[in-house]
């Protein structure tokens, strides 16, 4: 009965704040912009491949799980990016599986700065557990026939980027799903999200840079959700930093550039909103390996 009550909780909430959370939320999105701008594949110059898990209000039974891989690369002399990804998001009894393909190509208008435009296709999978569901009649034909529900979509982004500076404009989907749509009632809509990021590095020395990142998500029938973050690089290897997302979280981010290929990164979020009485806060764990040659091996690595 209490994980029942604790679904229905965040069911409720959910619906309560908008749909902000249909798209996975990610604290370090960052380090792997290709989940939310396919414009991001094969800017970094090298082929990456990137691992997340995100555990979000631990506590709280049928709390949000999300575990995402992708693999991006540059092709042709770095003006075509191509990338793979798949999502696995978990909220009370749905799971959700996004798998997607990403298309970039860059033109270099100036000395400076590249411009890189970016295509989605996801091929989106999404079921519901009912034996999660306290049916209170057994035999409701709303409730029958929940398989896996297939639904394509497509998106598309732009990214603007130069050694310190990036800034972006993406929409991953355009269209907006209604999933079991031949049932008596629709289950749950996907809605358009859409994301503004920019962020700079500062070079204060040769062993400190400072790197401030905004990320703006708006979704129709919720509050624009706007993340701030800061980040110290410390001699190329330690990197150290906060966050607060408006009216959600702060939060607290650490990596370690271990390698020139292997990086790993963790980030803790405590809840400032009601939630907080409710769980004790949320988890989340990447690790991303990058491979480099004679032709593309890097002396320090960037920072986005």
């Amino acid at each position: 009965m209490k994980t029942y009550f604790n679904i229905l909780y965040i069911y409720i909430l959910m619906g309560t704040t908008g749909y902000s959370q249909q798209d996975a939320q990610y604290t370090q999105y960052m380090y792997n912009t290709i989940m939310i701008n396919p414009a991001y594949a094969g800017s970094r110059g090298t082929t990456s491949i990137f691992g997340m898990y995100r555990q979000q209000w631990v506590g709280l039974d049928g709390a949000p799980v999300t575990v995402m891989l992708s693999v991006n690369t540059p092709h042709k002399n770095e003006k075509i990016g191509l990338g793979l990804s798949f999502t696995n998001d978990r909220i009370g009894p749905s799971s959700e599986n996004n798998f997607s393909m990403d298309f970039s190509y860059t033109i270099q208008p100036s000395q400076r700065y590249k411009i890189s435009f970016g295509l989605k296709a996801t091929a989106n999978l999404f079921s519901l557990d009912i034996n999660k569901l306290n049916i209170l009649q057994q035999g409701d034909p709303q409730f029958q026939n929940l398989n896996m529900d297939f639904s394509p979509n497509v998106g598309a982004g732009i990214y603007v980027h130069s050694d310190n500076t990036y800034f972006g404009f993406s929409v991953p989907n355009f269209l907006e799903t209604k999933h079991y749509k031949d049932n008596s009632v629709s289950v749950t809509k996907e809605r358009l999200h859409y994301y503004f990021i920019t962020g700079h590095t500062f070079d204060f020395s040769s062993e400190l840079k400072f790197k401030p990142t905004l990320l703006v998500k708006a979704v129709e029938g919720a509050p624009i959700q706007v993340d701030l973050s800061g980040n110290f690089l410390i001699s190329d290897k330690l990197t150290l930093g906060v966050g607060y997302r408006w009216d959600a979280a702060v939060s607290a981010l650490a990596g370690f550039q271990v390698s020139d290929s292997w990086f790993i990164g963790y980030a803790y979020d405590a809840e400032t909103s009601r939630l907080a009485n409710y769980n004790s806060g949320s988890h989340e764990i990447f690790l991303r390996y990058e491979f480099f040659n004679n032709y593309n091996r890097v002396l320090t690595p960037r920072f986005f």
